[in-house]
């Protein structure tokens, strides 16, 4: 049986290895076939074919796009961030790179502007947070938090990300970027095939979805989704029972993945969760964008 990883980021993004890298140590790891799917880029894409075909592993190229959904909690409209998995879409499609391309531009002022306010409490600069990422790829908060390790403030990114850059602290500026509908259909339309990235990851331990209203998942999967990666490290096993019982009513893919940043980056570890190959040639199967490597 094929231990296939559907989750994986470069340096292009937010990963601390190159792509060669990443492939390497995926091959070590015992991983037979592995999506690169780094943040709103395809940059990685070429250097991951030639290393996969070295290595002997397939490669399924992909992009985890950056999006944002609004729902109705309590009558209220709330924002939440949505990443969206799109497996073997066109990388010339036209509208997704010029999409891609502004959700970077997005991130870069996002990281300034959290780089502003972390530096009125540390000893923190911009110039210092460059420094953190590699040439073309894309700045976040994990370049921020690699200047907080190197200034001695966390001792790794997990704290970090725990502390100062916490989703809901002091620090934190969401992302302007694509609305999680219009992320589907756009995915669709570049042949692609659109999976949520680890859903219900802030789920509320009493319940078995949080806060969001079914209803949200209904409209996204009557909008094109093709799945949940339901597998994975940040998905609460509370969770996992609801999701699996959403996607056997819709017949959507289940996908399971590590979500590897590098072996200095997050812990998480290539190879910890896995995807079945029934569930590898479903996405094969529905896409027409470009094909994987296998």
């Amino acid at each position: 049986m094929s231990i296939i990883d559907l989750h994986s980021h470069s340096n292009r993004s937010d990963g601390k290895e190159s792509p060669t890298e990443v492939f390497e140590h995926a091959a070590a790891a015992g991983v037979e076939i592995l999506a690169l799917t780094d943040h709103d880029t395809t940059s990685g894409w070429a250097e991951a074919t030639e290393a996969a075909a070295k290595l002997g592993l397939g490669f399924v190229p992909g992009i985890e796009v950056t999006t944002r959904a609004t729902v109705l909690v309590d009558g209220a409209k709330r924002f939440i961030s949505v990443h969206m998995l799109a497996y073997l879409p066109d990388p010339q499609h036209k509208e997704l790179a010029e999409t891609m391309y502004e959700t970077v531009n997005s991130r870069e002022i996002r990281a300034m502007k959290i780089t502003d306010l972390l530096s009125r409490d540390f000893p923190i600069t911009w110039d210092l947070v460059l420094e953190m990422v590699e040439d073309g790829a894309t700045i976040g908060r994990p370049a921020i938090a690699d200047a907080m390790v190197k200034l001695g403030i966390v001792s790794d990114r997990s704290e970090a990300f725990a502390g100062s850059l916490d989703k809901h602290g002091p620090y934190y500026i969401a992302t302007e970027t694509i609305d999680t509908l219009a992320a589907i259909k756009l995915i669709l339309d570049a042949g692609g095939v659109p999976v949520i990235a680890h859903p219900l990851t802030d789920l509320n331990p009493n319940s078995s979805r949080g806060d969001l209203p079914e209803e949200h998942f209904e409209i996204l999967v009557a909008a094109g989704l093709a799945g949940f990666e339901i597998y994975h490290r940040e998905v609460p096993e509370n969770a996992r029972e609801w999701l699996l019982q959403l996607a056997k009513k819709h017949d959507l893919i289940v996908t399971g993945s590590s979500d590897y940043h590098g072996i200095h980056g997050k812990p998480n570890r290539l190879g910890e969760n896995t995807t079945s190959a029934e569930m590898l040639q479903r996405i094969i199967t529905r896409a027409s964008g470009t094909e994987a490597k296998l």
